[in-house]
């Protein structure tokens, strides 16, 4: 890249969308830098304009040095969620913690203004927030509010600020590039002048700097991540200096070890080799309950057989660096910049790695990129598509889609009781706003998943929606088959699920019943479980039925992920099954994606037939406020 090169200068207060705010400039051609909230931005060569990020933390609590010179530079300013509301307070406007939460889709009417030229009068927006803007401060005027949210967007033109209480750099904000490409040329002036390309140029002369004469030992899932970052490598290094391993964890999906070794043979990688460790794997998470453990112990033991592997080649410890396929969401959820929260940890995120990083022996090429830049980088090096566009799959494999219990349950009937008074009563409000069948009802399940909420992690219980005597999403009547579902559609259960959500705030999922079983949820109890070869052969077995429906019904592309779920909860000893497929451009938001009824019904009839679970439940809530995995 060119020296004076224009640059927007990105704040970092915390936000999981920090770096997607510099992906979104990045689309645009405009280049594009992070820094720290207190960072002398004034330093920066052809500064153009400059963003506060959102962040999990309140303005109220002022938790992070900032120099309030910034306002006197003369450059546009966008503040985004945080930063809207720091711009309000440092200008004499109140900000107040919201009696509600706002998690998930808004309507936004939409003022006169530069920043929202080409908008109608209603867009659909993305909310994340728990204070909001109660008073703009003088000078400032409103240019866009929604139900929950009055003063939702402003800016002070003479003063060239501007800010939004939503993320316009998430996908589910519809217009946001619209928004992002006028800030940056119309009000900064911006011209395109950065392309992917460079990011292969600079990446390729990274690594050569990095490595300098040695050698990489990379560690090759056969995804897209880490295949890239092999043939990376070897454009880089040269062939005969990168080697990868492959490591059969035993928490693989079904033949997956198998089919990884024949796509990298056919891709032309030739240093490979793969290692069977599944006894060290299954041995090490005997008992283990907590997601956070099982995730650690499962890194931790990735750097050992590693270093185990590379003992048994006689390979000199001194000569070679750890290569990992690492892209930026696993960095940020592992409170992988200053002010993040850590939202569960990443296998390739555990405590060694993290010191085998500060030592600089670990090489990550790819940890600035998402997946869809990944994809894009693959395919210019050559890489076939069915390798690209292979679905994601967790490095902690399928132990971290089999929750564990140690048998007590996570609620206890009191809590419980009080937590679905609660529901019941939006609930009430849901059924008629919406039209919902008269019987369904609706109650919270015994036990916990991850999610990410107002930047923060939670560990909270899903809730289930269930009607007892009709269908709930439409699907049509077989003779063989009648699912708990109707007379619901899509567009209306992606409305109500953050209702719940926001509002009943030990909630972080919304599930809806769709199996054909006559017991009702109620009924079910919670199980002792722990990761066991029978436990996780069951998964790979539904896991792989899901996997053939999708493909069968050609929405592989559709569908970023589609992680199948087994729960220590159902009634007769037999367990159940949440399917959770959703659609993402990048991971760090997502929407629970509707499979045509057809398809449903096909993967409802066929984990039935196993005759082994109890309750299949479909979750349906968006990123945030739930992760893509429970765990």
């Amino acid at each position: 890249m060119s020296e004076g090169q224009q640059q927007i200068a990105i704040l970092d207060f915390g936000s999981q969308y920090t770096h997607l705010i510099a992906r979104r400039f990045r689309q645009l051609g405009v280049l594009a830098k992070i820094y720290p909230t207190d960072y002398d931005v004034s330093q920066i060569d052809s500064l153009i304009g400059i963003v506060f990020s959102g962040s999990p933390a309140s303005v109220r609590e002022e938790r992070y040095p900032f120099n309030p010179e910034i306002f006197n530079l003369g450059v546009p300013i966008l503040g985004l969620c945080y930063g809207h509301q720091l711009v309000a307070k440092h200008f004499g406007g109140r900000v107040l913690s919201s009696q509600t939460r706002e998690y998930g889709l808004a309507t936004l009417q939409v003022g006169q203004s530069v920043l929202f030229e080409g908008l109608s009068d209603g867009e659909t927006v993305w909310m994340s927030h728990g204070d909001s803007v109660e008073e703009a401060p003088p000078g400032f005027k409103v240019i866009g509010a929604s139900l929950s949210c009055p003063i939702a967007a402003m800016e002070n033109a003479a003063k060239k600020i501007f800010s939004l209480q939503f993320h316009p750099e998430v996908t589910h904000t519809q217009k946001g590039m619209k928004i992002l490409e006028n800030f940056v040329f119309h009000l900064c002036g911006a011209e395109k002048s950065w392309q992917v390309r460079d990011w292969q140029k600079s990446i390729i002369k990274e690594i050569q700097g990095q490595v300098g004469n040695k050698k990489v030992f990379l560690l090759v899932s056969g995804g897209v991540d880490s295949t890239v970052c092999f043939a990376l490598l070897e454009k880089a290094l040269s062939a005969d200096r990168v080697y990868g391993l492959h490591v059969d964890t035993g928490l693989m999906r079904k033949n997956e070890t198998a089919q990884v070794k024949e796509s990298l043979s056919q891709a032309g990688f030739k240093n490979l080799q793969v290692k069977d460790a599944s006894r060290e794997f299954l041995a090490k998470l005997q008992g283990v309950i907590n997601p956070e453990e099982k995730r650690k112990i499962i890194g931790q033991l990735f750097v050992d057989v590693q270093e185990q592997a590379a003992q048994e080649l006689n390979l000199n410890p001194d000569e070679w660096l750890l290569g990992q396929g690492t892209i930026y969401p696993d960095t940020i959820e592992t409170g992988g910049t200053l002010h993040a929260d850590t939202i569960k940890t990443h296998h390739n995120r555990v405590q060694r790695i993290q010191e085998l990083i500060k030592e600089g022996k670990v090489v990550e090429p790819i940890r600035d990129l998402y997946k869809d830049e990944v994809r894009e980088l693959g395919l210019s090096l050559g890489l076939a598509e069915k390798i690209i566009w292979r679905q994601p799959f967790p490095g902690p494999g399928i132990a971290i889609r089999v929750l564990c219990e140690d048998g007590q349950e996570e609620i206890n009937q009191q809590e419980q009781k009080r937590i679905n008074r609660k529901l019941e009563e939006v609930f009430k409000n849901i059924r008629l706003t919406y039209s919902l069948p008269e019987d369904s009802a609706i109650s919270v399940l015994p036990l916990k998943s991850v999610g990410v909420q107002g930047d923060e992690r939670t560990y909270a219980n899903p809730c289930v929606i269930e009607v007892s005597s009709i269908k709930l999403l439409n699907f049509k009547e077989t003779q063989n088959l009648k699912l708990k579902t109707k007379n619901l559609d899509w567009n209306k259960i992606e409305k109500f699920s953050p209702e719940i959500t926001n509002k009943v705030k030990e909630v972080n999922r919304v599930l809806i019943r769709a199996d054909s079983h006559q017991v009702k949820v109620q009924e079910g109890q919670l199980m002792k479980a722990t990761v066991t070869k029978e436990r996780l052969d069951l998964l790979r077995e539904i896991d792989a039925m899901v996997q053939e429906e999708i493909f069968k019904a050609k929405l592989e592309r559709d569908i970023w992920q589609f992680p199948v779920v087994l729960i220590p909860f159902g009634v007769v000893g037999k367990e159940s099954v949440v399917l959770r497929p959703v659609s993402s451009l990048e991971a760090m938001t997502a929407r629970f994606y509707p499979l045509p009824e057809e398809v449903l019904q096909s993967i409802v009839t066929r984990i039935e037939a196993l005759g082994q679970i109890s309750f299949i439940f479909y979750d349906v809530t968006n990123k945030p406020p739930g992760t893509i995995e429970w765990e």
